[in-house]
């Protein structure tokens, strides 16, 4: 009679365990395939150079063949065009030269872009029976950036050693006073700030520019990271993984710009890039590296207010807790000498921890 209830709870435990890995699967799903199985231009600005009414006649042309991808404006010198790419005004140019058309481009603002717009004008040129001439005006570090996504690769490395304390911080300190764990937050988002730098710059020699100042922001970038796992776990418990895994891998990834710049991904992605904190990362290191003219204060601005809410959620925290302790709450009675601190894991916890070192 015994055995069948037994059997039931078995089930039933081992059914709560795969549910989180499953969700967070099919999230990564959307996500991932969402934001990069198709990229497709729109809204694309780029320049047409000239001032002559033909240079107009080609833009409108241009605009017409092209529709919705592209936003074609003109403007009288190729300098002009050049400035407003070293400043990421634009995401390129095309000087409709007769022997020899020219397409300025940027791979350091984005190699997948420079990619799409060379295609995009080859396409057009070679049906002219022209050759392109493909000019980089900012070009991505070839020593240390090859790929434009070096930054983007030490935006994924940080984002994970940090949530990953986050986590283990909000779990194993759970039972600690706030102040404890904001302690913990400090030290750990140096220390993850530290490491990933130091193998970026030291073992691989991958940032391309501005290390000191990219340190500088990756440890206000990994201490909100986990203020919000602080700030989240004690209200939704071992579903701070799958939020943790959403918020600062499915969607912070896909919208940092880092794979594919916004103006190639679905609106839904383009639209979150204004605001979500690892686009503020991706950005403000890629223009302290490579724009230094280009001001960071809105990308900076993002991870501070990221910072702020993450703080505001830790607040909450603090005051749900003390007024659990006022109020003499049988979860947070105080220990011996007035301290509400516990130094044992509950089995629930212990298992959440090993959830979080597979996620």
């Amino acid at each position: 009679m015994s055995a069948a209830p037994t059997h039931a709870l078995s089930i039933k435990t081992i059914a709560s365990h795969v549910a989180v890995p499953l969700v967070i699967g099919a999230v990564m799903a959307l996500a991932y395939l969402g934001g990069f199985h198709k990229p497709d231009p729109h809204d694309l600005r780029i320049d047409v150079v000239g001032a002559s009414t033909s240079t107009q006649v080609a833009a409108q042309t241009l605009q017409q063949q092209l529709g919705d991808h592209v936003s074609i404006r003109t403007v009288a010198t190729a300098d002009e065009a050049r400035e407003a790419i070293e400043h990421r005004e634009i995401a390129a140019a095309f000087e409709p030269k007769a022997d020899t058309p020219v397409l300025y481009v940027s791979t350091a603002a984005s190699d997948p872009t420079a990619v799409t717009v060379e295609r995009i004008f080859n396409g057009i040129t070679i049906a002219k029976d022209q050759p392109l001439k493909i000019v980089d005006v900012v070009q991505a570090d070839p020593q240390r950036d090859p790929s434009g996504q070096s930054i983007f690769f030490f935006l994924v490395a940080l984002t994970v050693g940090s949530y990953g304390c986050g986590i283990a911080i909000a779990v194993a300190a759970g039972g600690r006073r706030i102040r404890v764990r904001l302690g913990f937050a400090a030290v750990c988002s140096v220390i993850s700030a530290a490491v990933t730098t130091a193998i970026a710059v030291w073992v691989f020699d991958a940032l391309p520019g501005a290390q000191w100042q990219i340190f500088g922001l990756s440890i206000l970038y990994a201490l909100a990271t986990m203020l919000f796992a602080i700030g989240l776990h004690p209200f939704i418990g071992r579903f701070t993984t799958l939020a943790m895994v959403t918020i600062f891998v499915g969607l912070n990834f896909t919208t940092s710009g880092g794979v594919f710049a916004p103006a190639l991904q679905p609106k839904f992605f383009a639209v979150l890039h204004d605001f979500w904190i690892g686009a503020g990362l991706n950005e403000a290191s890629r223009n302290l590296a490579y724009f230094p003219e280009v001001s960071s204060a809105g990308d900076i601005g993002k991870i501070i207010g990221w910072l702020v809410v993450g703080a505001a959620l830790v607040g909450i925290v603090a005051l749900r807790d003390h007024r659990n302790l006022a109020q003499g709450a049988a979860e947070a009675s105080p220990a011996a000498g007035g301290r509400h601190e516990r130094d044992q894991l509950t089995d629930e916890e212990t298992e959440e921890l090993a959830e979080d070192v597979v996620a």
